[in-house]
């Protein structure tokens, strides 16, 4: 059986702070120094969690940053949610400010695996423990956690799915995310480990679309018009995908093209449901970002960090089939 054979395989400057400024850290400062030198371990709850996000825009990180607020003030802190849009500036901006705000702690989704080091590293030397989530940076031993999405897993499952409505053959092209997070990559790596075993699968071109919906659609034509006999798009991302579809649309295409995308967010459901998509991978963000804010309280209260820096959250495949026990924004029922 072809999936059993491939799935064997694969297991071998401050423009949208919101209201930054306006918050100040109450009980339990992170420029307190403490028993573990990092601001952990007061005692007791209290004081602003800063929250980082990329864009709102998007609905993934909407619920990111959203969740995350929700969780710390349920665990009694004040909280506020800035976006650095991937800006490794912007996001330098957002550390000082919770540095200045006397955050207790940090939940930051990075701007750059590499160039977020030295946000981390100054919010260190402001005893201001930092908790990342969706991505990761290149250096560990810096941020109390890293929680991220399984990305190798939820690549696979996608991509066998995929490779399972092409019926194993046809002319395809890749949607790739922005090449400064990890998880572009890796997601990528993930497909071609499943579509590589197929040699009837060809990809005839791959574009950097930067996670976003409209250079998904712009790609795609130029695509398209270099390639008009593609029957695959297989995408990094549902915000690509759509852009794709888009594109597909207005070149009256879509019928008989099976699109893939990945994160699970609101309008990629939609489509799965009506049968523009094939399915997306529900990253499972809200599960994460509950579960920073509950490591970065108990580091506040007791001065315990994870054993475990890196964890990963396996992602669930979302087709046509199951598409109904989604529940809400990336909540799944089954």
């Amino acid at each position: 059986m072809v999936r059993k054979k491939a799935l064997a395989a694969i297991a071998a400057t401050g423009a949208l702070v919101l209201a930054l400024t306006a918050c100040a850290g109450g009980a339990g400062s992170g420029s307190e120094s403490s028993d573990s030198g990092d601001g952990g371990g007061s005692g007791e709850a209290g004081g602003l969690i800063t929250i980082i996000v990329n864009d709102p825009a998007n609905p993934y990180w909407k619920t990111e940053g959203d969740v995350a607020e929700a969780a710390a003030k349920e665990l009694g802190y004040d909280a506020v949610v800035g976006a650095h849009k991937g800006d490794t500036n912007t996001e330098n901006t957002l550390i000082d400010t919770a540095i200045s705000n006397n955050s207790v702690a940090i939940i930051l989704d990075p701007a750059n695996a590499d160039g977020s080091i030295a946000a981390v590293k100054k919010a260190n030397a402001a005893n201001i423990p930092v908790f990342l989530v969706n991505a990761e940076i290149n250096e560990s031993g810096l941020a109390k956690a890293q929680l991220v999405s399984n990305n190798a897993q939820g690549a696979a499952i996608g991509a066998q799915e995929w490779v399972t409505q092409m019926a194993e053959a046809g002319n395809y092209i890749e949607l790739f995310g922005a090449p400064s997070d990890n998880n572009a990559q890796t997601r990528s790596n993930g497909f071609s480990t499943v579509i590589s075993q197929y040699p009837d699968l060809v990809e005839v071109g791959e574009e950097v679309a930067n996670w976003d919906r409209t250079e998904g659609r712009n790609k795609t034509q130029a695509l398209m018009q270099a390639n008009p006999d593609i029957k695959g798009v297989i995408s990094g991302n549902d915000e690509m995908a759509l852009g794709a579809i888009a594109a597909l649309k207005e070149a009256g295409k879509l019928e008989g093209v099976i699109v893939g995308g990945f994160d699970g967010n609101p309008d990629a459901v939609e489509a799965v449901t009506n049968g523009e998509m094939a399915y997306t991978v529900l990253q499972p963000v809200a599960v994460f970002s509950k579960e920073a804010v509950v490591l970065a309280d108990e580091f506040i209260r007791t001065g315990k960090a994870p054993e475990t820096e890196k964890q990963s959250f396996d992602c669930i495949l979302i087709t046509k089939e199951n598409v109904a026990q989604m529940t809400g924004p990336f909540t799944y029922s089954g």
